[in-house]
C-alpha cells in the first residue's frame, strides 16, 4: 500500500476495479464488488473486495486493512454501499462508524433494497458523496446481476464451437472435439463465472457430458482455480419429454442438476431421474410443446442466476437465438473443415435475406490456434 505513481480519483477507481475482478467465478449470486481506501495525499490505506457469498463485502475487508487509518479518508467503490441486512450487516452503516470523510461510487446499486438509499444514508450521516465514476467499466463487472434486477432474467450468453465452414459436429452427433485445449480451457472460464450452465438433451444423448468445472483445465494459478471450481454451476437439461439418460455423467458429481420438462411429461420417467438425483421441474410448454424457454429464464433469475452459459447442440441454441433471449454469443472457431453433411451453427428458420437475424461483432481473438469471436445479439422479439 502507500501513494502510487497516480492516486488521481479514476486511477483509485480503476484499482478498485481490478480488485472487483478477483471475485470473477466466486461472488454469484452477489455482484462483484472492489474497493479502495486513500488519504488526503491519495496513499491507499486499506483495500478489499467481495470474495464469496456470506463473506464481507468489499467495504468491510478494506476498512479492516485500513484500521483507524480510514478516518477522515475518501472510499472508492465500484457499487453503492449496501443500507440493508442480508447474510452480513449494511456496509453504510460500517462506512459511517469508521469515520470516513467522503465516498466516491462508481455506480448506483441497480438492487430495489438498496437503489440509492445507501447513498442518501451517507449523505445524511454528513459524509461527502460523488459518482458515478467510471461508471461503464464498474457495470461491466456486473451484467448478470443489473439485469436480474432491473428486468427479473440472467444475462444470457450462448457458447458454440465450429469449423471454418461453419459446422458442430457430424450428421451422426459426434462433435468432441472441434476445438483445441486452450479454447477448452477458456470455456472453462466461461463456465466458472457462469451461475447456471443449459444444455439440452440431445446434447446429453450424444456427447454425455458432464457440463462441470474443473479446476486443472481452466490453465489459471492452482488456487485460484481451486477457490473458481469450488462453486458448481447449475446444470440445467431442457427436456421436454424426459429423454435423460439416469446413467448420464451430467447426473453425477457433486455440482447440482435440474432437469426441465413439461406438465406432460410421464411420471414415471420423472420419477426416474428423480432417482438418479436430479431435480425434475415441470415449467408452462410453447406453442409447440416444447419447455417455453422465457419461463425458464424467469425461474433462473428467481433462483438468483445472473449468468448463465447456453451450451447446446444446433437446435435449442438456434431456439434460444431465435427468440431473442440471448445477449451475447461466444463463438470458437476451429482452422478445420467438417463438410456440407455434418450439423449447422444453429437451426434457424430463416428462408429469406429480409428476414436474417443482425449480430455485432465485439472481439475476435486467436485462442491457441482457434479464434473466439465474441458478439452481441440485436434481435426483437
Amino acid at each position: 500500500m502507500g501513494a502510487g505513481p497516480d492516486s488521481s480519483p479514476r486511477a483509485l477507481m480503476a484499482r478498485a476495479i481490478q480488485l472487483a475482478e478477483r471475485g470473477l467465478y466466486t461472488t454469484m449470486p452477489n455482484p462483484r464488488v472492489g474497493c479502495v481506501i486513500a488519504d488526503g495525499d491519495g496513499a491507499i490505506v486499506g483495500e478489499g473486495w467481495h470474495r464469496r457469498a456470506g463473506l464481507p463485502h468489499a467495504e468491510i475487508e478494506a476498512l479492516d486493512a485500513a484500521g483507524g487509518r480510514a478516518r477522515g479518508a475518501t472510499v472508492y467503490v465500484t457499487l453503492e454501499p449496501c443500507s440493508h441486512t442480508g447474510k452480513t450487516g449494511p456496509c453504510a452503516e460500517a462506512l459511517i462508524g469508521a469515520g470516513v470523510a467522503k465516498v466516491v461510487y462508481g455506480m448506483q446499486d441497480p438492487n430495489p433494497s438498496v437503489a440509492g438509499s445507501g447513498l442518501q444514508k451517507l449523505r445524511d450521516a454528513g459524509i461527502e458523496v460523488e459518482g458515478p465514476l467510471l461508471e461503464e467499466q464498474c457495470r461491466a463487472l456486473n451484467p448478470g446481476f443489473i439485469k436480474r434486477m432491473t428486468l427479473g432474467l440472467p444475462l444470457v450468453r450462448s457458447k458454440s464451437a465450429m469449423s471454418l465452414d461453419g459446422r458442430t459436429g457430424m450428421a451422426s452427433g459426434e462433435s468432441k472435439w472441434v476445438t483445441g485445449p486452450a479454447a477448452r480451457a477458456d470455456v472453462q472460464r466461461l463456465r466458472a463465472r457462469s451461475c447456471a450452465i443449459v444444455t439440452g438433451v440431445d446434447t446429453v444423448r450424444f456427447d454425455n457430458p458432464n457440463m462441470n468445472v474443473r479446476a486443472d483445465e481452466m490453465a489459471l494459478e492452482a488456487q485460484a482455480a481451486a477457490e473458481a471450481a469450488a462453486v458448481q454451476p447449475l446444470r440445467v437439461i431442457v427436456d421436454s419429454r424426459l429423454r435423460t439418460p439416469a446413467r448420464a455423467f451430467i447426473l453425477q458429481g457433486d455440482a447440482p442438476t435440474l432437469v426441465v420438462t413439461t406438465e406432460a411429461a410421464e411420471a414415471s420417467r420423472r420419477e426416474r431421474l428423480e432417482k438418479a438425483g436430479a431435480e425434475v421441474l415441470a415449467l408452462p410448454a410453447d406453442s409447440d410443446g416444447r419447455v417455453d424457454l422465457l419461463a425458464l429464464l424467469r425461474e433462473l433469475a428467481r433462483r438468483q442466476c445472473n449468468e448463465i452459459l447456453v451450451e447446446s447442440g444446433a437446435t435449442l441454441s438456434g431456439e434460444f437465438l431465435y427468440r431473442g433471449h440471448i445477449d451475447e454469443l461466444i463463438v470458437y472457431m476451429a482452422p478445420k473443415l467438417l463438410g456440407s453433411s455434418a450439423r449447422p451453427l444453429f437451426e434457424l428458420p430463416i428462408e429469406r435475406m429480409g428476414s436474417v437475424l443482425p449480430i455485432t461483432i465485439t472481439e475476435m481473438h486467436a485462442v491457441g490456434h482457434d479464434w473466439r469471436i465474441t458478439a452481441t445479439t440485436d434481435i426483437e422479439r
